[in-house]
């Protein structure tokens, strides 16, 4: 009865999730863009809580940051932005790409799942987004735990002397990060990347290319929580 209960209230914001929050071209859409965006994507949530951090000298992570957080990064020269979740029609993606474009901000979009292996060539198009955009640049994702935090490893990865250590670092309770779900797949990422590193130098960027393999990984990561 419970679970039947907790699964109608689950039904429910997901079709609100999907119905509202699509329009922010009147004052009446905005206000409820606005609600959608403050209590079905949790916006309440993150006033107080930013999860905001420096990766390196000029890289950043956060969660999803509202406009009047985009004003702020953008008054201490942030100039470009990186959204993992993707392009979509929902509010936190409406008010964050009008909000850059008034801010002469740059917005790059690349959809990554926080409870999978990413693809290969998702993988590789993130590594090279995080070569090629202009900096100051801001990563997040919704929470600024899982995705913004493998992004962040793979900035320390891809420097010279790639910094396996620190790149751990970048998923850890610190965020709010919890190795032991699902989104820990994200650290067997690393993990399979430092085991091939250690039988001889080889790139993060090389590696993907030439050794990664998603369901490998994934497989990998299975056995490691069986073990646990």
């Amino acid at each position: 009865m419970v679970s039947g209960l907790f699964h109608r209230i689950h039904r429910w914001e997901r079709d609100l999730h999907n119905r509202l929050g699509r329009d922010i071209s009147t004052p009446a859409a905005r206000r409820g863009a606005w609600l959608h965006y403050q209590f079905l994507d949790h916006g309440i949530l993150r006033h107080l809580w930013t999860n905001f951090d420096r990766v390196a000298p000029d890289v950043y992570r956060s969660n999803q940051p509202d406009p009047r957080r985009l004003r702020r990064m953008a008054r201490r020269g942030i100039r470009t932005v990186l959204n993992l979740r993707g392009a979509t029609a929902h509010s936190p993606y409406l008010f964050e790409r009008e909000t850059c474009e008034a801010l002469g901000m740059t917005l790059a979009d690349l959809r990554l799942n926080a409870r999978r292996a990413p693809p290969r060539a998702a993988l590789l198009e993130l590594i090279d987004l995080l070569a090629s955009l202009d900096r100051p640049l801001l990563i997040h994702c919704k929470s600024g735990a899982d995705r913004a935090g493998l992004a962040s490893a793979i900035v320390l990865l891809t420097r010279d002397g790639a910094d396996i250590a620190g790149a751990r670092r970048m998923l850890s309770w610190r965020y709010l990060h919890l190795r032991a779900t699902a989104t820990g797949v994200l650290d067997q990422v690393i993990a399979d990347y430092a085991a091939r590193r250690a039988l001889g130098e080889i790139g993060f960027r090389d590696w993907v290319a030439q050794h990664y393999d998603p369901d490998t990984t994934t497989a990998n990561f299975a056995a490691r929580r069986s073990r646990a």
